[in-house]
């Protein structure tokens, strides 16, 4: 009896974790549910853009002193953040049934650090969510061109008074909440644990971009996806922009691989089921 239910205990389970993806898996190619995944990250990550651009640029021109404009009038900082979050909650809840929702290369680098995509689809991705991002601040800067440029292409910089450091730390900190929130949202034991209180995995991840915005945009306007911050760069191409593009890739990068490595290897413990449980150890 007592083996039974110690089996009941530690072997039943009330969630299946979907098997790793392969490394390389040539057979996505030749599928049009890869293609269709490609292009509703395309049009998602243009979306995003074109939308959250188009609010910072707004901001800056109802709030510029030359203007002789009220610097508390326009959106605000917390208003440019709900345009983040908002959309991301938008277009996440739109596109996960198609291609996960990603719409950021840190996210997908995360994910398939994580083995839940192969490297072909990971890389195709993060190909289509820059361009979508570059075509989405295209659009913004032929539709106000004299505006875009005056007022800096909505462009990530590194914010008078702060060091390299620190905007790459706040970049880290940064995308590691949002990443962590996406394992977090989309974890399958987590969903039959909980299952009492359902949660709307769009919900929390686009709540984690409005969050991190608040915190971060004073200090580098806030990165925390790659694309996000190549677009402008490229549209807008002035030389500030380039100087600080590293951060705005190499701190994403950091803060995904150090959330799949805190969610999978800590908290549902992939070290040890690799090794073995400690509790079917007796030595431990």
């Amino acid at each position: 009896m007592a083996k039974d239910a110690e089996v009941a205990e530690h072997g039943a389970k009330d969630y299946h974790d979907p098997p790793p993806a392969p490394l390389i898996n040539r057979a996505e190619l030749t599928k049009w549910s890869f293609y269709r995944a490609l292009i509703a990250e395309f049009i998602a990550s243009l979306l995003f853009l074109y939308i959250t651009v188009l609010t910072v640029i707004g901001y800056k021109s109802q709030t510029d002193p030359l203007k002789q404009a009220d610097p508390c009038d326009g959106v605000g900082i917390l208003g440019i953040a709900w345009a983040f979050g908002g959309m991301i909650f938008i277009l996440v809840y739109c596109t996960a049934g198609i291609s996960g929702g990603h719409i950021n290369p840190a996210v997908t680098f995360g994910l398939f650090l994580a083995r839940k995509l192969s490297l072909v689809r990971a890389v195709m991705y993060m190909v289509a969510q820059c361009l979508g991002a570059i075509c989405g601040v295209g659009l913004v800067k032929a539709f106000q061109k004299a505006y875009y440029n005056r007022y800096g292409g909505g462009a990530n910089e590194l914010a008078p008074g702060y060091s390299t450091g620190v905007g790459l730390g706040a970049e880290i900190i940064g995308t590691f909440v949002l990443v962590y929130t996406v394992f977090s949202a989309t974890d399958p034991k987590r969903s039959a644990r909980d299952s009492h209180v359902p949660v709307l995995a769009p919900l929390p991840i686009g709540f984690a971009v409005f969050m991190v915005h608040l915190a971060t945009i004073p200090i580098t306007g806030t990165g925390i996806n790659p694309a996000r911050s190549l677009g402008p760069a490229v549209m807008y191409n002035k030389k500030k922009a380039w100087d600080d593009q590293w951060i705005f890739w190499v701190g994403p990068f950091i803060g995904a691989a150090i959330a799949a490595f805190y969610h999978q290897y800590i908290l549902r413990a992939g070290a040890f089921k690799a090794f073995g449980s400690f509790r079917s150890n007796p030595h431990v």
